[in-house]
């Protein structure tokens, strides 16, 4: 009997340790952040920096377009929205939020004009 009562309270401590969800991709945003932006993806590309709003169930990803992409409409011109549904369809990486129907929102600022935002566009789990 007391081996048992052991064993029902270790299991009732983890359980109880476990990071929620929620915890853990605010965790994982601020760490990629701190870690790996500002960060050149492309020729033209940069990402910034990655949050997680809580509220809404959303990782927001902040990117700079540079050079030849800074400038009105490049986003459609190469239809960037299917391209990021295309992306996340595809990333095994994300699984975990997908599964949970987390929403990725995904804003590119011009280099020339920081306050400026080019595109900025929000996919759900009916886009994935």
């Amino acid at each position: 009997m007391k081996k048992l009562c052991m064993i029902a309270s270790f299991a009732i401590i983890l359980a109880a340790c476990q990071e929620s969800l929620e915890d853990r991709c605010a965790r994982e945003a601020k760490e990629y952040t701190r870690k790996n932006c500002p960060a050149k993806l492309d020729k033209n590309i940069n990402i910034d920096s990655l949050t997680f709003e809580r509220e809404t169930h959303t990782l927001h990803y902040y990117y700079t377009l540079t050079g030849v992409a800074d400038r009105e409409g490049v986003m459609e011109d190469i239809n960037g929205v299917q391209i990021l549904k295309d992306n996340l369809k595809n990333s095994t990486a994300l699984k975990t939020y997908k599964e949970n129907h987390y929403n990725f929102t995904y804003t590119y600022r011009s280099e020339k004009d920081p306050k400026k935002i080019l595109m900025e566009v929000t996919l759900t789990d009916k886009d994935y």
